[in-house]
Order: C-alpha cells, then sequence, then structure tokens
C-alpha cells in the first residue's frame, strides 16, 4: 500500500501473498519464455475481459490544461497539466475500436520501471501496447444523463492500469473520467511527446524534497479542475451534456484511493468515494467526510491492525462505509495486471491467489455496487455482508 516502483512493488508482493507464492518475479528454467522468444514471434495482443453491462463503451482522450496553476513537481514546465481517458455509454455500431491501450514506449517503460514488470515480464512490452480494449474511439453517445466516476491510478502508474474498470463503469451506465497526472507517472506520454519522467516519484522517494501527502493534496486540486472543466458553464468535452453533475464519485487505487477521500474533503461534488489498497499518506479530516459513503476495498493484508492508517481513518469516516479485503488478494489486485499477466508470456504464477479474471470480478462488482448504490440509489444486497458468490471478500466492522 505504498508507492508502485518496481523495487518497492517487488517487495510489497513479497509481503501481501500467501507464503506458498514464492515464485520468482521473473519466471525462470527451461519453460521460461525469453524477450528474444517473444520479439520472434507476431505480437499477439493481450486482453483484458469484456465488461458485463449492456452499453457499447465510447472512448475519447481529453489533455487539460490548468493554466491558474503551476505544477508542483515540475515549476520550470509551466502549468499543471492532466491527460484524461473519458468513457461513456454509447450506442452499438458507432467509432472504431480502440487499437491500442498504449505506446510501445509507455508499455515498456510501464514494465521496467513499475510493479506491473512484477506480473508481466518485459518481454511482453509490445504485447501489451497491443492490448485489446472494448472501447470504440468517438462512439456515439448513449442517450440520457450519467453519474460521473473519477479513476486515478496509483503512485507511478498510468490511467490505463484502470481500463478494465473503467470499461465495465461505462458499459454499467457511468462516464468515467481516467486521470493522468502529470509528472506522476513512469509511463505516461502527452500527445506529440515524450514519456514524462516521473518527478513525483523522486521528489517523494528519493530525494524526500516533499512529504507522501502531497500527492493525494495535489490530486484533490487536479479532480476540483477537472470537475470544474467537465460540468461547468464552458465543458472540455463536447459531450459533456451526458453528465448529471449531482451525481459524482471517484475511486483509485493505492495513493489514488487516498486521493479519493482528499478529493471528497477538498470539493463536496464529489459525493461517494472508493480507495482499492491505499495508505492515507493524506489524513482523512477529523470532522469526516460530512456524511458522505465510502468504500475500503483492500488485499488480504489490509486487515484491521495491519495498516495504522486505515485503522486511524476508519472511525473518521462518518456516513456509511465497509471496510473489505480480498483473501490471498495483492496490492495489484484492483487494477488491471493481473487479468493481463494472466496471458502473459513467462508469467510468474502465485498459488493461493485469485486468477487475474477472477480479481477482475470481485473488484468490478464491488465497485459497481457501490456506485450503483450511492449514485443511483439502487439497493445492494452484496455490500450488506458476505456473499457466497464472493466468498473471498471478507467484511470487517461492519
Amino acid at each position: 500500500m505504498t508507492p508502485i516502483r518496481r523495487g518497492t512493488a517487488a517487495a510489497l508482493l513479497a509481503l501481501s501473498l500467501p507464503l506458498a507464492a514464492t515464485a520468482p518475479a521473473q519466471a525462470e528454467g527451461p519453460t521460461a519464455t525469453g524477450p528474444e522468444r517473444i520479439a520472434a514471434r507476431a505480437v499477439v495482443p493481450l486482453e483484458l475481459p469484456r465488461p458485463t453491462g449492456p452499453y457499447t463503451v465510447g472512448v475519447t482522450t481529453l489533455p487539460l490544461t490548468d493554466t491558474d496553476r503551476p505544477d508542483r513537481w515540475e515549476p520550470s514546465s509551466g502549468p499543471r497539466r492532466l491527460l484524461v481517458d473519458i468513457r461513456y455509454p454509447a450506442r452499438p455500431g458507432g467509432g472504431e475500436p480502440r487499437q491500442a491501450a498504449m505506446s510501445a514506449e509507455e508499455a515498456r517503460a510501464l514494465l521496467e520501471r513499475t510493479g506491473y514488470g512484477v506480473l508481466i515480464p518485459v518481454g511482453n512490452a509490445d504485447r501489451l501496447a497491443a492490448t485489446r480494449t472494448h472501447a470504440r474511439v468517438e462512439a456515439r453517445p448513449a442517450h440520457g444523463r450519467f453519474p460521473l466516476v473519477v479513476l486515478s491510478p496509483g503512485f507511478g502508474l498510468p490511467r490505463t492500469t484502470l481500463s478494465l474498470l473503467g470499461d465495465e463503469l461505462a458499459s454499467r451506465g457511468y462516464v468515467v473520467a481516467s486521470v493522468d497526472h502529470a509528472h506522476e507517472s513512469e509511463a505516461t506520454a502527452f500527445p506529440g511527446e515524450a514519456v514524462l519522467p516521473c518527478t513525483a516519484c523522486r521528489k517523494v522517494d528519493e530525494s524526500k524534497e516533499e512529504p507522501r501527502s502531497a500527492v493525494p493534496e495535489t490530486r484533490a486540486k487536479d479532480v476540483s479542475f477537472l470537475l470544474d472543466r467537465l460540468t461547468g458553464r464552458d465543458p472540455a468535452w463536447r459531450h459533456a451534456r451526458m453528465i448529471d453533475r449531482s451525481r459524482i464519485g471517484m475511486a483509485g487505487h493505492s495513493i489514488g484511493g487516498n486521493s479519493a477521500a482528499s478529493a471528497m474533503a477538498e470539493d463536496r461534488r464529489v459525493r461517494a468515494g472508493i480507495n482499492m489498497d491505499g495508505s492515507f499518506f493524506g489524513e482523512v479530516p477529523a470532522t469526516g467526510l460530512d456524511g458522505r459513503p465510502f468504500l475500503l476495498l483492500g488485499a488480504e493484508r489490509a486487515a484491521p491492525g495491519t495498516d495504522p492508517t486505515w485503522d486511524a481513518t476508519w472511525p473518521r469516516l462518518d456516513g456509511w462505509k465497509r471496510w473489505l479485503t480480498v483473501t490471498g488478494g495483492h496490492h495489484f489486485s484492483f487494477i488491471d495486471a493481473p487479468a493481463l499477466a494472466d496471458g502473459a508470456d513467462g508469467a510468474p504464477s502465485f498459488p493461493g491467489t485469485p486468477s487475474g479474471r477472477r480479481s477482475a470480478e470481485i473488484t468490478r462488482a464491488h465497485a459497481v455496487a457501490f456506485f450503483d448504490l450511492h449514485l443511483k440509489g439502487v439497493p445492494q444486497p452484496l455490500l450488506n455482508g458476505p456473499s457466497p458468490a464472493h466468498p473471498e471478500v471478507v467484511f470487517h466492522r461492519p
């Protein structure tokens, strides 16, 4: 539940996986598939599970610049910038299939510099770049107005690591804004540029020039700016009329989950939040979140008594709340990596952990249930207690 640099992630997985799952980060021996052998074959894209909702998923990418605020991590680079994938319910038959989730440069950086490479060997970089998504570029939007959910990735990770959840929410009737925060990712290239350095990673983790709480604090401001640009009088997205401004939620992975709580504390427009396995480096105010609902969804090692920041935060959550952990789950169980690793060459095996597909099912089911309950007002028995359909999910302090 710490920032996701490659070395940190390897150590974190060693702690969070069951003892039986002490396989090396890279497969070894004669069964391993090396980069040379992978490169010699035609590129076979990795593929995420299909979304399960009734809507076709449309997608567009929107660069945004906050001219009123310099970039905290690279002040000399100019104003603060975001890169946002907007997914939305679409009508069938329109748009072109999205051919790649990221560029080859971004994919290689993601596997070489971050914890993604612990689960997916770097020889799969071309396959990762060609990942088949289930969104259609600029598809015609469906009729109606829909809740908005903002997704914020882990520290050092790009917005594309939350594609699986974004596709699912959009297919279920949500507009979804997945955000890259400039200079906070090891694998993000803005249009026409090379991959940006993760300056925040160096300032927070290496030089200790900035505290970790600076990340959720900065992202809270990013989210307020994003909401202004999507729901204000002069919206940056041409289909912004689809968004119901009265129904906005946020979810994030790792420090992105902490950022969901920080955004709620900063901006009352965010009505509900989910923290997926993220420590609270930025504290929830002692006064709480004004009774707004919040879900803690974590790995097995996020049970009470293991992360003191969750123990300290729990009593400050003053609205509807749940604390759930996934038996056998690890820090990456809530993002795309395990599902992609299921089909990757040379991916290590971790006995005792849910498969990538099963991890996706658990994450999607509980995130959708949470937002359906709190943004759509639809009762969700899944969140009332343990379910035979999800025996891996443990309820704590309900």
